[in-house]
């Protein structure tokens, strides 16, 4: 019997601290010493300083003096630049995704959604920026494109720390959820409606935090 592939601990590493970054764990702006990430991470100082390295290679924190990192603070021509990206690859990928979606699927993106419902019922901001991203990546997984994945997964790096000050800030049934029109446009196998919903639901979300932006409140 084939042993499973154990996981190295550098990517471990890498994998937790893109969580934090990504669910905002790491406040934009916040500095973090790197010892403290050690400890935060249960990890070694080799593998830590490697998952600081890749993740300052994607634009997602930012070395400073001291041992210490930060995330970065989006400015608006940061926001404008990631809404173009983001609007015009994550709708593709979902376009692209479409023939590949099994019955098995999309069963497992409607609970996913209903994951996504339950948090914001609850008030819950973590549980539903966790349950958002495995929607999205669940659903551009099955597009094959795995360039285009990798690419759309550096945004939500660069865009998620302040989306998620934004919810936090926010009554969460106004948070970003567009995922019923998706879902209905997957059981239609319509994909031009399926992208068209993706997209509405990134722009939710870019503009609350453009408006936020705006109100100095990120």
């Amino acid at each position: 019997m084939t042993k499973a592939r154990k996981i190295p601990t550098h990517e471990l590493t890498y994998a937790a601290l893109s969580d934090m970054v990504l669910f905002g764990h790491l406040a934009p702006g916040q500095p973090v010493t790197i010892q403290g990430l050690v400890r935060d991470l249960g990890a070694g100082m080799t593998p830590v300083r490697e998952a600081i390295r890749r993740l300052s290679s994607q634009g997602a924190l930012k070395p400073q003096g001291n041992r210490r990192v930060v995330v970065p603070r989006l400015g608006l021509a940061d926001l404008d630049q990631l809404a173009f990206a983001r609007l015009t690859i994550e709708p593709k990928l979902a376009e692209l995704a479409l023939p590949g979606l099994t019955p098995e699927a999309v069963a497992v993106l409607r609970a996913l959604d209903g994951a996504v419902d339950a948090a914001i019922a609850a008030g819950d901001v973590p549980g539903y920026l966790e349950a958002n991203h495995r929607f999205h990546f669940m659903l551009y997984s099955a597009s094959g494109a795995q360039v285009l994945v990798d690419i759309a997964r550096s945004l939500w790096l660069r865009f998620g720390p302040s989306l998620r000050v934004v919810c936090g800030a926010a009554d969460t049934a106004a948070l970003p959820d567009r995922h019923g029109e998706a879902l209905a446009a997957l059981e239609t196998g319509d994909a031009t409606a399926l992208a068209r919903a993706i997209g509405n639901d990134i722009a939710q979300g870019i503009n609350q935090v453009r408006a936020a932006l705006l109100a100095g409140a990120i």
